[in-house]
């Protein structure tokens, strides 16, 4: 099981008076680090990173860094990603306890009673998922790549596909091939409201509605274009639309602002009156945090070696598949 140290006591956060993004470029000189940011994490944090992405790029980024230290502006699965990738390399997380909800719908122990009962089953794993889970897979994919890798499976091999089920679902979808799914799910993406969105839609009745594949069915059967947040990213730059509703974590909109300021951007409703497009384990990561996990250098991803070498065997095989 992956093994972290402890977080950082409050106590020892900087007061108001340091300039963080000057001092965070400096440690970065100091330590040879890079920051790697998710497109969900706070603004301040995506202005400081070296890189920005979605879970594939942050993935490709984390395999071919010669930093020595990798400061992981995400959550939890993700950092013990480069982990997997980077064993020799110190890899931080600025707190602890970004967590992700779909991960935690697949227990080790309960999945692999699963997968013992689909013997002879391909397991596909979704890269949102525990080193514990990634160690139990074939094949590790993201929401960017998994209808190709799919694809390139044989059609009379068996699959389980995990832990997402709505991503399962789209996947099957677009392949016609038929899976045995994990039951996971993501409360951010699930909590997208069908019924608001329609209204939304009347509200901006040109707007493109661009939604992320672990959305639920009906909510991307509204949508325009689907796919990876990059993706999203992408499409929103090459489409000759203004106005975009988009369905997914609201983070990714800080890029798509900085980068098209001329369009507009409406992040789609939640189905109650709450800031639940926000994912609460990626937004627990802030800029001072991050500041001080450089100064300390923790927390800090520990693996099992026999975990991290299992591991990377299905995330070695995905980015040789991409």
């Amino acid at each position: 099981m992956p093994v972290f140290t402890t977080s950082l006591p409050k106590s020892s956060y900087p007061d108001s008076s340091i300039d963080l993004f000057e001092a965070v470029e400096r440690l970065k000189q100091e330590l040879n680090a890079v920051i790697l940011a998710h497109y969900y994490q706070e603004p301040d944090i995506q202005d400081v990173a070296d890189y920005i992405g979605d879970s594939l790029g942050l993935s490709q980024k984390a395999a071919t860094t010669d930093a020595d230290v990798i400061v992981f502006a995400g959550v939890h699965f993700m950092a013990e990603t480069a982990k997997i990738l980077n064993p020799e390399k110190q890899v931080l997380l600025p707190d602890l306890d970004a967590g992700c909800s779909l991960a935690d719908t697949c227990p080790p122990d309960a999945f692999a009673a699963f997968k013992a009962a689909h013997p002879n089953h391909l397991v596909v794993s979704y890269i949102n998922c525990s080193a514990a889970i990634k160690a139990m897979s074939d094949i590790i994919c993201t929401s960017s790549n998994a209808v190709k890798l799919i694809q390139q499976i044989p059609a009379e091999q068996p699959i389980i596909f995990a832990p997402d089920r709505n991503l399962g679902r789209y996947v099957m979808a677009q392949t016609g091939r038929d899976m045995v799914l994990w039951q996971g799910s993501c409360i951010v993406h699930e909590t997208f409201s069908e019924k608001k969105l329609v209204q939304l839609q009347m509200e901006y009745p040109t707007a493109e509605v661009i939604a992320h594949p672990e959305c639920e069915e009906p909510v991307l059967q509204r949508a325009h274009f689907i796919g990876s947040t990059t993706a999203l990213l992408n499409y929103a730059k090459q489409s000759q639309t203004q106005q975009f509703i988009v369905v997914t974590e609201s983070g990714i909109i800080h890029q798509m602002q900085k980068q098209l300021p001329h369009k507009f951007f409406i992040p789609a409703p939640p189905m109650n009156q709450c800031a639940c497009n926000e994912c609460p384990h990626m937004r627990l990561n802030t800029l001072e945090k991050l500041h001080q996990a450089m100064i300390h250098r923790r927390p800090e991803i520990v693996l099992p070696e026999d975990v991290r070498q299992a591991a990377l065997r299905p995330i070695q095989r995905m980015l040789e598949m991409s």
